[in-house]
């Protein structure tokens, strides 16, 4: 099983352009892009011309309460974001800044750019062909017509209305493989993150975290999109301030850092430096391919999960929700995550090896041989590598231990104190590491699982490093805001897959499969929250790289009535005839 998973896995997220070394451009990646450039040209430049009045629209000044839908603008936005504001926001940017260096920080830029268009162009879509379920007599203002949802839109039903007919097997595709990753990647992959984290960090029993994490779930979610969009209206903005503001005092306290870091995120975008784990020392593509790829996945854009979130914003003219969408790549990848890179740059985290435990089976660990223009993993895993005076003796083409993508240097057998300076490791270490094994043998025949050094941190625990020495004039505690920026982010990304794989199964079942879905959505969550989740992570993974195919496949042969919704739409200016108002 694990290895069909790990086939379907390289086949969707790894494959496509080589770029040597064993490195690739994923398809899906090149598919992302090359449809956000064509709706960016079809579209005129949608998102520059139409920014101010995306902002104009979500502030809410031309609500109108009557309109068919759940929820207002706003809600919709903060809704959707609360999706995509996430884990991609503080471990995948730190990521791609880890693996591309300052350049990948530009790439990333574009991408953000060039998804506001994509993000435009499948809102505005499926506002069009969505469906609009009016409430009878005896549902209007009850429990019911909120649980259940008046409107329900996304891929699923443009590709079956707007292509027609023959197109419902793809609709149908999209909706099962949607739903699949809501109970993975937007739900059980995020509780066990909160649970794993509670864990570590406090010592709460991960059953215990679990069902207080379902719990919260179940009243929000059950509540239907009305509760949804009034608690992510007020959670969004709370959770992103929050780690805006700690992001921007660390930029303050290192401000004579800031134009130099920027300066290097230009040079190293067109012609980079070696990174941190040494891969592609000066190869242009590899910090392409992170800051792309990374850029792609913090918001979304392209995936059709959004789509299903504007649908229920109460408007009758599409395009007036195409531009509220327009902005949420620019709230996720212009502003967020390019915070957290800088704050990573700037505070001196990135490239800064520190006191690190090496457990010598997890997965942080990967062997790496040194080639043309860096050096790059190893898919073969040696027999033994011998270490003296902590020091690995291998050849030039021999594979050498790395710990998240990086050579270690030297191996000790202790480190006292709670290892915090390179002075408190101790005993450098002589003898035999068989990473077949998992396991350490000194030369008087002690075993060991687990060795130290110096090690760099990545993901999460980067932003996090990041944050504690950025914020350390203030005190210690700055790390803290990284994990309560995780436990919010998590939670609020499973309320909103919850909306968006309800309507999937809406779709494919009708109504009476709303109220299962929930139950088994809940349920889900408790079962990540408990489980170690390394496959099931994966498999979320393909279902969601696989959904981006029949999404931009719809979007694409719709554009042009897409362009045509929004010339109409900007010809007549709606909202100063049919609002309060008058757009400046």
């Amino acid at each position: 099983m694990e290895d069909v998973v790990q086939f379907l896995n390289d086949l969707v997220w790894t494959f496509g352009i080589p770029l040597g070394g064993g490195q690739y451009i994923p398809w899906v990646v090149l598919l992302l892009l090359g449809a956000g450039i064509y709706f960016t040209v079809r579209l005129a430049f949608i998102q520059i011309r139409q920014f101010a009045h995306g902002v104009a629209v979500t502030s809410g000044r031309y609500d109108d309460p009557d309109d068919p839908g759940d929820v207002s603008h706003f809600q919709a936005l903060t809704t959707a974001l609360s999706a995509t504001l996430g884990i991609g926001n503080i471990a995948g940017a730190a990521l791609a800044i880890h693996i591309g260096g300052p350049g990948a920080l530009f790439w990333m830029w574009v991408t953000g750019i060039l998804g506001m268009a994509t993000k435009y162009s499948e809102v505005t879509i499926a506002q069009f062909y969505r469906n609009v379920d009016e409430p009878t007599e005896e549902e209007q203002g009850t429990w019911q017509q909120t649980w259940k949802g008046t409107v329900a839109g996304g891929p699923m039903f443009y590709i079956e209305k707007g292509l027609g007919k023959n197109w419902k097997p793809l609709a149908i595709f999209f909706a099962v493989m949607l739903m699949i990753t809501s109970f993975l990647t937007g739900n059980a992959v995020q509780a066990n993150t909160v649970a794993d984290v509670m864990n570590s960090e406090f010592g709460i029993a991960v059953w215990l975290s679990g069902i207080v994490l379902a719990a919260i779930i179940a009243l929000v979610i059950l509540g239907g999109v009305t509760a949804i969009g009034r608690v992510t209206g007020i959670l969004v903005p709370v959770m992103a301030a929050l780690y805006v503001i700690g992001a921007l005092l660390v930029l303050a306290f290192n401000y004579t850092e800031v134009l130099p870091t920027l300066g290097s995120v230009f040079t190293n975008a067109f012609n980079p430096s070696a990174g941190v784990a040494g891969t592609g020392a000066g190869a242009f593509l590899l910090t392409f391919q992170y800051g792309v790829q990374r850029g792609l996945f913090s918001n979304e854009a392209g995936m059709g999960s959004a789509p299903i979130a504007h649908s229920a914003a109460k408007t009758d003219e599409p395009a007036s929700e195409g531009v509220v969408a327009l902005l949420e790549p620019f709230i996720d990848t212009i502003t967020v995550v390019t915070l957290t890179c800088l704050a990573i740059l700037v505070s001196g985290a990135w490239g800064n090896p520190i006191p690190t435990e090496f457990n010598l089976d997890s997965g942080s660990v990967e062997y790496r041989v040194e080639g043309e223009g860096g050096i790059f993993p190893d898919s073969d895993i040696p027999e033994e590598i011998q270490i003296e005076d902590g020091r690995q003796q291998v050849g030039g083409d021999e594979p050498q231990f790395a710990w998240r993508q990086a050579v270690v240097s030297r191996f000790y057998t202790g480190c006292a104190n709670e290892c915090e300076t390179e002075g408190d490791l101790q005993q450098p270490f002589t003898g035999t590491l068989y990473p077949q094994k998992n396991v350490a043998v000194s030369e008087d025949g002690t075993q060991y699982e687990v060795l130290y050094g110096q090690g760099v941190r990545s993901g999460a625990p980067l932003t996090r490093l990041a944050f504690e020495r950025g914020l350390s004039p203030l005190g210690d505690w700055g790390g803290y805001i990284v994990i309560l920026s995780v436990l919010l982010f998590a939670i609020s990304t499973s309320i909103s897959w919850s909306y968006y794989g309800d309507r999937c199964a809406y779709y494919l079942f009708g109504e009476r499969a709303i109220f299962p879905y929930k139950v088994v959505f809940v349920l889900m969550n408790f079962t990540g929250a408990v489980t170690a989740l390394t496959t099931i992570w994966t498999i979320g993974d393909i279902a969601l790289g696989i959904v981006i195919v029949p999404n931009l496949i719809g979007v694409i042969l719709l554009t042009d009535k897409v362009k045509e919704i929004t010339d109409d739409y900007l010809e007549r200016k709606p909202w100063l005839t049919m609002h309060q108002g008058e757009e400046q």
